[in-house]
C-alpha cells in the first residue's frame, strides 16, 4: 500500500492555485509532483490534488493507497460525511469517486497542516509563492 500526501494552494480565493502530492512507499518516496493550473478556487486546487495523485497512483500499477490530506472538507465529502453543495466542485468529487473505484483500496484522512509540510511546499512552488 502506497501512501499519499496531497495539498492544493491558491493565492487569493478564487486565484493563481497549485497542487503537490508526495507518493510513498514505506519511508522510500517513489514520486512527487507540482503543477500549476491557473486561476481557480482553493477548494478547485484541494480536489485536482486528489485526482491527478490518483492518477499517478493508478499509472504505477498501484492499487491499494492511503491519502492524507489537511483539508477537513475534501477527507469529509469523498467519505460520504458531508454533501458537496458547490456546482463547480461536484464534477471533481464525481471524477475522484470514479478514479478511487478503479483501486482495491482506499483510504483518505485529514491530518494536521504541521504535517503535511512538504505537500503544501510543492502546492505554492507551483504558483511561485514561497512563505520566507
Amino acid at each position: 500500500m502506497v501512501k499519499v500526501y496531497i495539498d492544493g494552494a491558491s493565492i487569493g480565493n478564487p486565484g493563481k492555485v497549485g497542487i503537490g502530492y508526495l507518493i510513498y512507499r514505506d519511508a522510500n518516496l517513489l514520486k512527487k509532483g507540482s503543477i500549476y493550473l491557473g486561476i481557480q478556487t482553493n477548494n478547485f486546487a484541494e480536489y485536482m490534488a486528489l485526482v491527478f495523485s490518483l492518477i499517478e497512483i493508478l499509472g504505477m500499477g498501484e492499487k491499494k493507497c492511503k491519502v492524507f490530506s489537511d483539508s477537513k472538507l475534501l477527507c469529509e465529502q469523498i467519505n460520504g460525511n458531508f454533501r458537496v453543495k458547490n456546482k463547480n466542485i461536484y464534477p471533481l468529487f464525481v471524477l475522484a469517486k470514479k478514479i478511487i473505484s478503479k483501486l482495491d483500496e482506499f483510504d483518505i484522512e485529514h491530518i494536521n497542516r504541521e504535517k503535511n509540510k512538504e505537500a503544501d511546499k510543492l502546492s505554492r512552488e507551483a504558483i511561485g509563492f514561497l512563505e520566507i
